[in-house]
């Protein structure tokens, strides 16, 4: 029986197709490593109740108040004020924001007129205005070599 030279290269080629298709799939499917990830925030007003920071991936989750991730702290290790929380994430591009929550009810408060009763804050950005950041004014880039945020808290 006779193999045709066209025959032997379909076959090769069909076999290394099949081997980068893999290849590809192998490395588009594989989770990113997560990291550890420190925020130092600082401002805090008493030790009371416990620290809520909401992960956003972008700006449309931010508006939407639809956060990738929500994380709770209690306030143990307070130290004039500042503490630090570590959490892992992936490396990316997020925004954070923090509430803090005095009376551990998991949202924050606010006055009749729509202003915060407990503090908050945001990744890398301190509030100056009385107009809610766009997320691109608090996003950070997290990578392995840039993996700490400040956030300072601010009361109204």
């Amino acid at each position: 029986m006779k193999i045709s030279k066209t025959t032997i290269m379909k076959k090769i080629t069909s076999f290394f197709v099949s081997v980068l298709i893999g290849f590809i799939t192998t490395l588009t499917t594989l989770p990113l490593q997560a990291q550890n990830t420190k925020v130092i925030i600082s401002g805090l007003e008493s030790d009371k109740g416990q620290i809520i920071l909401n992960i956003f991936k972008d700006s449309e989750s931010y508006e939407k108040q639809a956060p990738f991730k929500t994380l709770t702290f209690e306030k143990t290790k307070l130290v004039e004020g500042s503490m630090t929380v570590t959490f892992e994430v992936e490396p990316g591009t997020y925004g954070i924001t923090l509430v803090d929550d005095k009376n551990k009810n998991g949202e924050m408060d606010k006055n009749l007129l729509g202003i915060p009763k407990e503090g908050f804050g945001f990744s890398n950005f301190f509030m100056e205005k009385m107009k809610k950041p766009l997320f691109e004014e608090f996003r950070v880039p997290l990578t392995p070599k840039n993996n700490t945020i400040k956030i300072k808290v601010k009361y109204m």
